[in-house]
């Protein structure tokens, strides 16, 4: 039998201001990355970069082949515009490494367990092993090119959002979900699982929704759970439970279209907001429009859980 021949890959590490890890990971999963993943760096563990609570590194694995240089400097250029159009971009660094081994287009998948991310919900990569408790809700994810594996602070804090809500408010007997930028599809599958019947999620990224379909078929919910790739702005349908995980511009740029779709006394749960960005939020997302029915904060990342005034419009 003939031996393995070694796989050949470029291991890329960014480290960045929390507000600029989702538009990297789109970036570089768009680039070909073939596994992304992050996480915070501790100050005293920074290593050659700026030590700072709030800067995280993001990682990303790319098979060698002839576009390698290509994406080196694809990726290069995308940061250097980073550091030209925002402030905190000046403390981005870039470092590459080759890789050979012959496995390691599965190693990644080593930093992703189950965890619990709420009082009810573990989040299991289909390749790992769980045996649940009888009070245990398993959500199933391959994350494939996608964002969304509830390791990231503002996803795990919307799931604890959504389990709060939908049981605790049992005034509300049908729960229509919209998951904005649904990536793996992880918060609308979420919903489903504690009983939401009608969920829509949306993406503009093709490959993303494609995940987020595979993922509600695995955990059982393709049935009430509908994933779109296209622009929320083009979704009508009245919602009872909004959920949008983003950054502080998006949901500012999106506040008047989503409180439009959100039925009065529904509840909107946005996340993906760093403190420096929660005045700006506060003022937008209104007490003329909105209670704030929550705060959930970790670290520097803040998760506001809103419910719409019954006189907003």
């Amino acid at each position: 039998m003939a031996k393995k021949e070694p796989e050949k890959w470029l291991k890329m590490e960014i480290a960045a201001p929390a507000e600029l890890m989702d538009a990297l990971g789109n970036f570089l999963t768009e680039t070909g990355a073939q596994g992304v993943f992050q996480e915070t760096l501790e100050p005293q563990a920074a290593g050659d970069f700026p030590a700072s609570t709030d800067i995280e590194t993001i990682q990303a694995y790319f098979p060698q082949d002839s576009r390698t240089e290509k994406r080196i400097l694809a990726v290069q250029k995308y940061l250097d515009s980073l550091k030209e159009i925002f402030p905190a971009g000046k403390n981005l660094s870039l470092k590459t490494e080759g890789i050979t081994d012959p496995d390691w287009g599965e190693q990644w998948k080593k930093y992703f367990k189950p965890i619990r991310v709420s009082s009810n919900i573990i989040v299991k990569p289909t390749w790992e092993r769980y045996s649940p408790s009888s009070r245990d809700i398993v959500v199933e994810i391959d994350p494939g090119m996608a964002f969304g594996t509830g390791q990231h602070a503002s996803t795990r804090m919307c799931i604890q959002a959504i389990e709060d809500i939908i049981m605790k408010d049992r005034s509300i007997k049908s729960w229509k979900v919209l998951d904005v930028g649904c990536g793996t599809g992880i918060l609308g599958i979420t919903a489903a699982k504690l009983d939401a019947e009608d969920v829509i999620g949306v993406d503009i990224d093709k490959k993303a929704v494609e995940i987020a379909r595979e993922n509600a078929a695995i955990n059982h919910v393709n049935e009430c759970v509908k994933f779109l790739n296209r622009d929320v702005t083009t979704i009508n349908e009245p919602r009872n439970l909004i959920i949008a995980n983003l950054t502080a511009k998006l949901l500012l740029e999106l506040r008047h279209h989503l409180t439009q779709l959100l039925v009065e006394e529904g509840y909107m749960i946005i996340s993906g907001i760093i403190e420096q960005d929660t005045q700006s939020i506060e003022e937008n997302f209104s007490a003329a429009s909105f209670t704030r029915n929550k705060i959930i904060t970790e670290k520097e990342w803040v998760c506001y859980v809103l419910k719409k005034n019954a006189t907003s419009s």
